[in-house]
């Protein structure tokens, strides 16, 4: 397997190049959400550069971890509204555009696609997993970005920006970033 050594100085330049192609669709996050542990530092510099607010989200399906489920995060993008706070007839809808934020996930690679298809799944299944308000929501409200998108990857949807396009399925290729070394 070859392997390719990025350096952090790349690393900051992926993350220009993400933040500009942000900037192209006049698209701005009201947060950004760095996945442990690849995202974090590049959601870390993309937070300092750009002056947004920076969460993790902890999904580790490579290590045999699983995820953790951030209710608050899947309600922000839904933009749910609870009965409690806003009482509303029974046939009112739960999710009000103009409550949703704007969330960029951040990952240092789309490999297989499972590590974003999870978060799809897991925040659709804490509110309404069948609303067809989530048709409105990804793609809009939240939005996938990856230093490296692997083309050959399973993920459900496209990524919505990336800074680098490889082929696995082509050449089986081995990312060795920084913070690994």
């Amino acid at each position: 397997m070859k392997k390719l050594y990025v350096s952090d100085v790349e690393i900051k330049e992926y993350v220009n190049k993400i933040s500009y192609q942000m900037y192209k669709d006049a698209w701005r996050p009201d947060y950004i959400v760095g996945l442990t542990r690849g995202g974090l530092v590049p959601a870390v510099y993309m937070s300092h550069m750009l002056d947004i607010p920076m969460e993790t989200l902890k999904v580790a399906l490579r290590d045999g971890e699983g995820g953790e489920s951030n209710c608050w995060m899947a309600e922000d993008a839904f933009g749910y509204i609870s009965a409690s706070k806003i009482p509303r007839p029974k046939d009112e809808p739960t999710s009000d555009p103009e409550l949703r934020k704007n969330i960029l996930i951040l990952d240092d690679i789309n490999d297989t696609g499972a590590t974003l298809d999870w978060i799809i799944e897991d925040w659709q299944g804490v509110n309404l997993p069948n609303d067809t308000a989530w048709d409105n929501v990804w793609g809009n409200n939240v939005r996938f970005a990856v230093l490296f998108d692997n083309l050959s990857s399973k993920f459900s949807r496209k990524v919505d920006y990336s800074a680098v396009e490889i082929n696995k399925a082509e050449e089986d290729i081995w990312i060795v970033y920084p913070w690994e070394r």
